[in-house]
């Protein structure tokens, strides 16, 4: 199972996103408070369209708390501070991707504490961050990858094409 943990997210827009790419691969969103929005706020609603029934979303108090629920699971910490690539490690059947807020990432001490477990996506080195959808898309999908993307629908369809519906 592939768990996203968002740390005090900030802006609902991206959090919609990755509810979004969560109910299309089958993650489990976990968010860490305090939140920067309300979660009954029309944008976080719009932004993950009608998928918010198809996710599992469990809140958290602190990431201590978290942590404490899921002894055994094996976290990755997402930071631009990491020293080695989001491709590297071999996530395990229980992986949790952790990232922090827009603004400020995770927290230093959380990283220092868990360096061994820090990755990067890599990017220019005048970039200061990707967006945060943006990531947790990048990283859920390195996990599938590796994983075959098991269960995964390989074939698309295509609609007979006539001029009037051609959109």
């Amino acid at each position: 199972m592939i768990h996203i943990v968002l740390v005090e997210p900030e802006i609902p827009q991206n959090t919609g996103n990755i509810v979004r790419t969560a109910a299309a691969t089958g993650s489990i969103v976990h968010l860490v408070r305090p939140l920067g929005f309300d979660t009954s706020d029309r944008m976080l609603k719009r932004a993950g369209l009608d998928y918010w029934k198809d996710c599992t979303i469990i809140y958290h108090d602190s990431f201590e708390q978290l942590r404490e629920q899921y002894p055994n699971g094996e976290f990755w910490y997402f930071s631009t501070k990491a020293r080695h690539t989001h491709t590297e490690p071999c996530y395990a059947e229980e992986t949790f991707l952790v990232f922090g807020k827009e603004t400020k990432g995770l927290p230093e001490k959380l990283i220092h504490d868990n360096y061994e477990y820090a990755v990067r996506i890599p990017m220019l080195a005048d970039t200061r961050s990707l967006n945060l959808s943006n990531s947790v898309a990048i990283a859920v999908y390195e996990v599938l990858r590796q994983r075959n993307f098991d269960g995964f629908n390989f074939i698309g369809h295509l609609r007979e094409f006539t001029e009037g519906n051609a959109d």
